[in-house]
């Protein structure tokens, strides 16, 4: 198993990387744990991949569309979203501080024939190391990390020249509280409780001045929309009163 990066600089709680360390062998169960991820990933997915088909002029109905490009996916867990962007094509790397689900990603990929780069490490270690990115995630992390504008900043320096950033969260407010915390949580129990921290909720505006301060131009900002009846998530221009992503620009 990798080990954990020595560093004093990692941006993150390790209350947090427990909890994740706990969930590992679970990552790739539909009906587990991370079951609301599984089904908001087709739309994750969605917005992704639009941001970089009209970033790089990418046709998505063409064979390997991301061909040339590379990814890195901060926090990628046990690779849901690696393993389909390596499908179309690009080259992507996966870091995560949670040391166990490092070996869940690499034994899925493994068996899935994919080659992805997976690293126990942090989004600060990349900039160390003088890595440079053509498209970086960041999907449902900043909500974890305690600096939540530093983090922006990391990944912005990770990015290539051009290059898009891409962070998807949960905003702050009443309706987020009562649908993310006490809906998930409590009633539905889709979430283990305590997995999210609704002072750590960000909102569109706070990312967008957290954007602007990292050197990088807003492009698009969707909300994720659940439909509940049939369990369907939909990207809303709309609507960003809970889930929602925004892209950005660097150039």
């Amino acid at each position: 198993m990798p080990s954990m990066p020595q560093s004093h600089s990692h941006n993150f709680s390790n209350e947090e990387m427990d909890r994740f360390n706990a969930l590992a062998d679970q990552w790739w169960d539909p009906n587990g744990s991370f079951r609301p991820l599984h089904q908001l990933n087709p739309c994750r997915l969605d917005f992704i991949n639009s941001q970089i088909e009209a970033e790089f002029d990418r046709d998505l109905e063409s064979s390997l569309p991301f061909s040339g490009l590379s990814v890195l996916d901060v926090g990628c867990g046990g690779g849901l979203l690696c393993e389909p962007l390596t499908r179309l094509g690009a080259q992507v790397t996966g870091i995560d501080l949670a040391e166990r689900n490092i070996p869940a990603a690499q034994s899925h990929a493994e068996q899935s024939g994919l080659s992805i780069e997976y690293r126990c490490a942090a989004a600060e270690d990349m900039v160390t190391e003088g890595q440079k990115f053509d498209i970086v995630l960041c999907m449902e992390v900043i909500e974890h990390v305690p600096d939540q504008p530093g983090f922006i900043l990391t990944c912005a320096e990770l990015l290539k020249s051009p290059g898009v950033l891409i962070c998807s969260t949960i905003n702050r407010n009443p309706k987020s509280f009562l649908f993310a915390i006490i809906g998930a949580e409590y009633v539905l129990r889709w979430l283990p409780k305590g997995t999210h921290d609704w002072r750590q909720f960000v909102t569109p505006q706070e990312i967008t001045k957290m954007f602007t301060q990292a050197g990088l131009r807003t492009v698009d900002c969707k909300g994720f929309v659940l439909n509940p009846l049939q369990g369907e998530w939909r990207l809303s221009s709309r609507d960003t009163s809970v889930n929602f992503a925004s892209a950005a620009r660097k150039s």
